[in-house]
């Protein structure tokens, strides 16, 4: 079966990167895989303290992908797939994607700031022409009207 993968973290355009994997995958049969990645400089502590910080962090994660988990299940009848991964945010896509063949698409949600559309999505583009799959830009901005539209 084919898989979208998508990237959660706690930006706002996350959301919207989201919602358009569980439409489409909803739409075309496929499933979700959410990656969170733990950047590495998180836990430069001591062992002990650096443990507990990794604890906490991946309690955080997986609350917070139980609320998305929640309404893929309720509203569009897809139950996600979690991966949680420690290291820098692009590798560690690019890891995901080579270790999952069945991942079709990657989908990241691109922010409104002035500055761009964000770090992760600015790293990302410079590997497109790289990637063994499409890649899918969802506008931060989009309403959830039109994201049903054009899903």
């Amino acid at each position: 079966m084919r898989k979208f993968l998508v990237i959660l973290d706690d930006s706002r355009e996350c959301l919207n990167a989201m919602r358009f994997a569980a439409m489409r995958a909803a739409h075309t049969g496929a499933g979700v895989t959410i990656l969170s990645i733990i950047p590495p400089e998180e836990f430069n502590h001591w062992i002990g303290v650096a443990d507990l910080m990794r604890e906490e962090t991946r309690d955080r994660i997986v609350a917070h992908y139980e609320v998305f988990a929640k309404w893929m299940r309720d509203r569009q009848g897809i139950d996600p797939e979690l991966v949680i991964r420690e290291g820098e945010a692009v590798h560690e896509i690019l890891a995901q994607i080579k270790e999952d063949p069945s991942i079709g698409v990657l989908v990241l949600g691109a922010g409104t700031e002035k500055s761009g559309p964000g770090p992760l999505v600015t790293a990302m583009s410079k590997q497109a022409g790289f990637l063994p799959i499409p890649m899918t830009l969802v506008p931060g901005e989009m309403s959830k009207e039109r994201l049903e539209a054009v899903t």
